[in-house]
């Protein structure tokens, strides 16, 4: 596993529990929203709830490298001008 894969997985884990709960909040206030699914909550909410624990870590391995952009580019400014 190279350094970049460790750091993304490390960013991943770190914005897993936020992604989740984004997730889960979305799915929640379509269901209840929608008086056709809130007549249906009990079957609903548990699959919402297994949506976003399968989506989350998909979603927060696609959203690491962007939180990654702003300190790759630091490190790339630095690294340009130690070897001028």
């Amino acid at each position: 596993m190279t350094e970049n894969t460790r750091a993304r997985v490390r960013v991943a884990a770190l914005i897993f529990s936020m992604v989740n709960a984004v997730v889960f909040g979305i799915g929640i206030v379509a269901i209840l929203s929608i008086p056709t699914l809130a007549a249906q909550a009990s079957f609903w909410i548990p699959a919402v709830i297994v949506a976003s624990l399968l989506l989350s870590p998909l979603l927060s391995w696609l959203v690491a490298p962007m939180m990654m952009l702003r300190f790759r580019h630091a490190r790339d400014f630095v690294h340009a001008r130690r070897h001028r």
